[in-house]
């Protein structure tokens, strides 16, 4: 079978522009068929987790924080002086990514590391002032804007029955 140069040309124009077109984007009218993908749990759980992130991260903007940032910020503010392996195992963060992440804050002057009295080698965590002050902001603005929408859209029984579940699932599975 002979391929002519402009059906190669065709073709690769084509893979070049699929590539630069979001995830389900079609070049025209008719819906991507999603299949089984569609029915898979895990797969909705992704997609609905990084709508959530995306508008977590919208509402925070002026305080340049990603849902990982918040989440230490908010345990450090409950559990002051634990230290960062507690922390970051309780979180399910990956050492290498919370020294990181440690790294960023502390920059910022929103958490301070110690070392431990007991242990040399460890560091105890705290949240510096600033690190309250941007805390205080960041949780009026996530109950105001990102959890008052994902509320208003769930419902208070949906809600409570989808923390439920997700509770359940990271429990358990």
């Amino acid at each position: 079978m002979t391929v002519s140069r402009t059906a190669l040309a065709d073709t690769a124009r084509d893979t070049v522009k699929a590539r630069r077109e979001p995830a389900g984007a079609t070049t025209d009218d008719t819906a991507l068929q999603m299949g089984e993908l569609s029915e898979l749990l895990g797969y909705s759980l992704k997609r609905a987790q990084l709508r959530i992130f995306e508008d977590f991260v919208r509402c925070v903007a002026p305080l340049q924080l990603t849902p990982a940032q918040f989440s230490v910020l908010l345990l450090l503010d409950r559990n002051p002086g634990r230290n960062q392996t507690e922390i970051a195992a309780t979180l399910g963060i990956l050492r290498p990514n919370f020294v990181a992440m440690l790294d960023g804050l502390e920059s910022r002057d929103l958490c301070a590391r110690m070392r431990s009295a007991n242990d040399r080698r460890s560091h105890n965590l705290v949240l510096t002032d600033k690190g309250r002050a941007v805390l205080a902001r960041a949780k009026k603005l996530v109950a105001t804007k990102h959890e008052a929408r994902l509320n208003e859209l769930l419902g208070p029984a949906n809600r409570a029955t989808l923390l439920s579940m997700l509770t359940k699932i990271a429990r358990e599975f």
